[in-house]
């Protein structure tokens, strides 16, 4: 494949929601990140998201009692070990999240202070739901925009569908590394090549791949395509 436009960087993140934002932010300070978006950077299922965000700050609340919802709600679908780090380290996301200036909803205490205001949904037998009105999703991606488009280290690439990851293996070279991608510039309509030192896969499900389904038109799978087609092992596909 001939590309006629070549682009270098550290850290090249294909996908623009909560997941592919928030891991720019947090490496932008020490590498040059290149983020890239198949369709205007709000277009994806965070931005669309209305439920809120699970973690444990009530005192009469408990990780083990998070963890232990969480399973029962997953039906033996869920890994424990996942489960159990998440819950974990849910509080201390949703405080960076809220340092990053995410407008979480908030109420006044039996003392006249603020508090934020916490909902029981699902399967939660606490409340420990974190949320912004019925549209948190789209709080926490503009919030995440606003961040990363301020970023000096952060160059965000919209309209840029990634096609394939280059591998030293379809380079007929030693080893199966990963050297970037091949990205099809929608707006010029050429293909193009980025070339990282890491690339990391942020971009969500596969509900496209389906006939019908509420979730945008982006959620088409193709990460997960790509990582497959470099050697990595899928699994629960349906």
């Amino acid at each position: 494949m001939k590309a006629s436009v070549e682009y270098l960087c550290d850290v090249l993140i294909i996908g623009s929601g909560a997941a592919g934002l928030s891991l720019a932010l947090r490496l932008a300070d020490q590498a040059k990140v290149l983020v890239l978006s198949k369709g205007p950077i709000s277009e994806g299922a965070t931005f669309y998201a209305q439920g809120g965000i699970a973690a444990v700050f009530d005192e009469t609340d408990s990780i083990e009692s998070h963890v232990s919802d969480t399973l029962n709600a997953g039906a033996g679908l869920c890994d424990p070990a996942v489960v159990e780090f998440t819950a974990r380290h849910a509080r201390e996301s949703i405080q960076w999240l809220i340092q990053q200036g995410v407008p979480f909803d908030q109420e006044e205490n039996a003392d006249g202070e603020s508090q934020y205001h916490l909902t029981r949904e699902g399967g939660h037998s606490h409340r420990r739901i974190f949320h912004a009105a019925d549209a948190t999703g789209k709080a926490v991606q503009l919030t995440l925009i606003d961040q990363v488009r301020a970023h000096p280290n952060i160059q965000l690439m919209e309209r840029f569908n990634a096609v394939d990851l280059i591998t030293t293996r379809k380079l007929n070279l030693p080893g199966n590394k990963v050297l970037g991608a091949y990205v099809w510039n929608r707006n010029a309509e050429q293909v193009e090549v980025i070339r990282a030192r890491f690339v990391a896969l942020a971009t969500g499900g596969a509900s496209k791949v389906y006939q019908y389904t509420s979730n945008p038109d982006v959620s088409s799978g193709d990460g997960i395509a790509m990582a497959w087609r470099a050697g990595c092992r899928v699994a629960n596909l349906e």
